[in-house]
């Protein structure tokens, strides 16, 4: 809804005479209208996994063997923003600090190609293990 601001104004010269003078006219200034797109939101994107038809699509880059840092920063770059992690040792830690773990899997393959909206889940485990 667009919501157009009117406001007039009486300019008078006499203080003391709440009638406006002959010949002076009020004063009217209209606010310029919102371009009709600008009042719309925009539709959140599903995040389920699906693209709602929306979404672009990109490959998916080899993130196994890297730090899981480095991993998540890799997919980001390519897109992927909906990014999840586990403990692959199947020990369900949390990684806190993601630069002490190294990614063993991917739940998409490296190649494919996806939409930018699709969850990609790294199974990780601490280096050295």
């Amino acid at each position: 809804m667009l919501a157009v601001l009117v406001v007039i104004a009486l300019v008078n010269s006499n203080d003391d005479d709440p009638a406006p003078s002959e010949g002076t006219d009020p004063v009217i200034a209209v606010a310029p209208e919102e371009p009709a797109d600008a009042a719309e939101p925009e539709a959140a994107l599903p995040q389920d996994g699906t693209d709602g038809g929306v979404a672009d699509a990109a490959v998916v880059p080899d993130v196994v063997g890297l730090n899981h840092q480095l991993a998540q920063d890799t997919l980001q770059a390519n897109g992927f923003y909906f990014l999840q992690e586990e403990d692959a040792t199947g020990q369900g830690r949390m990684l806190l600090y993601d630069r002490n773990w190294v990614v063993v899997s991917q739940s998409v393959p490296a190649g494919t190609s996806a939409a930018t909206t699709t969850t990609i889940t790294l199974a990780s485990k601490k280096i050295g293990e």
